[in-house]
């Protein structure tokens, strides 16, 4: 018995459609989006806002933040320019963390952003008890 040389299966999936160039940059935009919209990164912002401070001067205003997290945001924080970290030669030595003017820039809309926030934290809280209270259909 031979071995057939006509393809059997001719049906092939089609190609993913290529992403619309107009969108390319999502990608981009949403790994800022990440840095600047997480908590603790839009509270060091907003506690650098007016002017350098301490490590610890920094975890005591931002109350629940662990050493751990501030250390990752305030990394994370200066990997993408918005802080940077300045060491003094003393002893023991003193570090402290000041917006970029790429974060100045920033501070603005997080500071309205708080505001906002938490101007607006009964409304919010208000309405989430009423789609609690809701029973479910």
């Amino acid at each position: 018995m031979g071995t057939s040389l006509t393809p059997k299966n001719s049906h092939l999936p089609a190609l993913p459609p290529r992403p619309d160039p107009q969108h390319a940059d999502c990608r981009g935009v949403a790994s800022v989006l990440a840095r600047v919209g997480d908590k603790w990164s839009v509270f060091v912002i907003m506690m650098l806002g007016d002017g350098p401070k301490r490590f610890n001067e920094l975890k005591r205003m931002i109350n629940g933040i662990s050493q751990r997290m501030l250390t990752l945001t305030l990394r994370g924080l200066e990997r993408d320019g918005l802080v940077t970290r300045t060491i003094f030669p003393t002893i023991p030595p003193r570090v402290d963390y000041e917006l970029t003017d790429l974060g100045h820039g920033l501070a603005r809309p997080v500071q309205e952003l708080g505001m906002w926030a938490k101007n607006h934290q009964n409304q919010i809280e208000a309405a989430r008890s009423r789609f609690d209270a809701r029973k479910p259909a």
